[in-house]
């Protein structure tokens, strides 16, 4: 593997260091998000929900735009960077909110950054490899990206536990998103053979392939209990852990994700996607029953969220990989964006729902109906993604 990962194009590696300095400043902001709404601005978790799903749906949609105008006039790296460059000014700006609804605009801008940025580079990726690295390729994407989630967690509960405030914090995530910005300035893109030809985006999902569409389904209704992970950050404080230990937490999570991605999605170039993505999403619905039913507080966590960070190995890289392999060259920026609204317009319903189950009925019940979707579409995958 090490060899392999020698062999990956420049533009890979650039990718992933990108995303190690872009987590490692949105992970340093992203556990601090619902401690701040809950103690300063005395917002519950149905605001959570709302600020939550209500920025990823925007993202989503702009993502499906951005992916077929990649497509179109093949300058995809305009948007990867104009995409990383609103990212990187909106988290700071936190530091300065003083009402959810100014956390949801920011959120929102934060979002809307990735929207720009995510199809288009998902395309670049997928591109600059052959159909045999895919699975390597993201999967080292993703556990670069999980590197950043590790060191930003940790360097928040540093600066936490040397008493600095959280709007301090905030201020901080600036440094590490203008390292970003320039190191995707850096990216080359890889030749692709499209050109613009003057027609306007296409929209029309029946030109992707069949097997294609129903991989959509089958994601959507995944992603209707895979609610913001703000949720599992909540639970944990809920259960009793010290606040200072939440980002710890999360970044032992990624840590876990970091070690285990580029392996696990290598070996889904070996043994397929599907039946990777298949145990991910039985790791999500076990961990979700658990962490649901943890009446005993504190003494699972740590090893339910190690559990958890398996599943973002096993399926981060693979899920993406699978989209490469079903969508025709010349359309890969539309099918990442199909893709990614997918997956994100989803989060508006299921961080919602989540949400109002959980202060309406419970945290059991919202983390049961989560884990009863997972179960449902790991079965559907089997039968009808072939």
């Amino acid at each position: 593997m090490f060899r392999q990962l020698a062999a990956l194009p420049s533009t890979v590696w650039l990718f992933g260091l990108v995303s190690l300095f872009n987590d490692s400043a949105s992970e340093l902001v992203y556990p601090l998000v619902p401690l701040y709404l809950a103690s300063v601005l005395m917002a519950g978790p149905r605001a959570l929900g709302i600020i939550e799903g209500i920025a990823e749906m925007v993202s989503s949609l702009l993502k499906l735009f951005s992916g077929i105008i990649a497509d179109r006039v093949h300058r995809a790296k305009f948007l990867v960077v104009c995409g990383y460059s609103l990212a990187a000014i909106s988290r700071p700006l936190l530091a300065f909110a003083t009402a959810w609804p100014i956390v949801l605009a920011l959120r929102f801008a934060d979002r809307l950054g990735k929207g720009l940025r995510s199809s288009p580079r998902d395309a670049m990726l997928a591109a600059s490899v052959s159909g045999d690295q895919r699975g390597l390729a993201f999967g080292l994407q993703r556990a670069m990206d999980n590197a950043g989630a590790v060191v930003g967690p940790l360097a928040a509960t540093m600066l936490i536990a040397a008493e600095m405030p959280i709007t301090e914090i905030f201020l901080w995530a600036s440094l590490p998103g203008a390292m970003a910005v320039f190191l995707a300035v850096s990216v080359r893109e890889p030749a692709r053979e499209i050109r613009y030809d003057g027609k306007p985006p296409d929209w029309n999902l029946q030109k992707l392939p069949r097997v294609f569409r129903r991989y959509l389904w089958v994601l959507a209704l995944f992603t209707l209990g895979n609610s913001s992970n703000m949720f599992l950050l909540l639970r944990a404080r809920e259960l009793g852990l010290p606040e200072y230990q939440v980002p710890l937490l999360w970044g032992a999570t990624s840590l876990v994700a970091m070690l285990f991605s580029t392996h696990l999605s290598g070996l889904s170039d070996r043994v397929g996607r599907v039946p990777m993505i298949f145990a991910g999403w039985m790791i999500y619905a076990l961990f979700y029953l658990c962490l649901g039913l943890n009446g005993s507080g504190l003494s699972l966590l740590w090893p339910l969220f190690a559990f958890y960070g398996l599943f973002m190995a096993a399926t981060e890289g693979a899920e993406k990989a699978l989209v490469a392999d079903m969508a025709p060259p010349a359309l890969l920026g539309t099918a990442y964006g199909w893709f990614n609204l997918t997956t994100g317009v989803m989060l508006l319903p299921a961080s919602f729902i989540f949400g109002s189950l959980w202060q309406y009925a419970g945290p059991v019940t919202a983390f049961g109906f989560a884990a009863g979707c997972s179960l449902l579409a790991a079965i559907l995958l089997k039968l009808w993604v072939k």
